[in-house]
């Protein structure tokens, strides 16, 4: 195991131990929000450490320092919003996060010049509209990469499932004559 990935698994152990950091008395009052703030009164309990008192931010809760700001995955996270920042990206080290900016249109484009420069991407789209289908089969995108958005039911099937059939109806109406007639 080498040292980066020892120091990406102590890191996750020690955020399982880490507690959330609330305001002080943010429980309390509503118009006080959960945020972090340093407690700073003469007398405040919490800024001297007492006993009972809540937990306050000190460098102890740090991670390692080889490992400060990396994707679990152990790449740097770089975000993009265009073309020109998608090519400056080093695959060895860093991994690709579109901004949520991005169009559909745009975001599609990126993401197969990334995938020709061989990049990770960690917000990759995958929803497609009902035209697209044919799109994606012209760039030579495989029905199995996208097996729950490519399901189409036939118009007939639908239609099926939606209306009822004769039958059914003239069986409706057979019972509620037969239970006039029981009354008289």
């Amino acid at each position: 195991m080498s040292e980066k990935t020892r120091l990406l698994q102590l890191r996750a152990k020690l955020k399982k131990k880490k507690p959330k950091f609330r305001r002080q008395e943010s429980w309390r009052y509503k118009r006080i929000k959960t945020s972090w703030r340093r407690p700073k009164g003469i007398d405040n309990k919490a800024r001297r450490k007492r006993k009972g008192t809540i937990t306050t931010v000190n460098i102890g809760y740090r991670s390692p320092k080889q490992v400060r700001h990396l994707h679990p995955s152990g790449f740097r996270e770089t975000i993009v919003h265009n073309l020109k920042e998608l090519e400056k990206v080093d695959s060895k080290s860093q991994v690709v996060k579109f901004a949520h900016s991005i169009g559909r249109q745009k975001r599609i484009m990126l993401q197969d010049r990334a995938d020709e420069l061989n990049l990770l991407i960690l917000n990759r789209t995958r929803i497609l509209l009902p035209g697209e289908e044919l799109l994606m089969e012209s760039r030579g995108v495989e029905e199995e990469e996208f097996p729950e958005e490519m399901e189409d039911l036939e118009e007939e099937e639908i239609l099926e499932e939606t209306e009822p059939s004769e039958e059914d109806l003239s069986d409706e109406i057979d019972t509620t004559e037969e239970n006039e007639f029981s009354e008289d």
